[in-house]
């Protein structure tokens, strides 16, 4: 008995360019990157906030991720 998969006639998937997805991809790799500094950094090994407000905000996340902070 063989098994196979039968999309529905008449719908197709439409295909999404390189050059409109790459824009979007660089954005959040950036955003990415950016809270991973927050998380990672930010009030640990340098500092561009004063304050301690960062760090209690990121806190947990930075434990859960392996970083030391006290």
């Amino acid at each position: 008995m063989s098994h196979s998969t039968v999309l529905a006639p008449g719908i197709d998937m439409p295909s999404i360019p390189l050059a409109k997805l790459a824009p979007w991809a660089v954005l959040y790799g950036m955003l990415a990157l950016l809270a991973l500094f927050f998380v990672s950094t930010e009030q640990g090994a340098i500092s561009m906030l004063s304050g301690t407000g960062v760090h209690e905000w990121v806190h947990d996340a930075r434990h859960l991720l392996g970083y030391p902070c006290h």
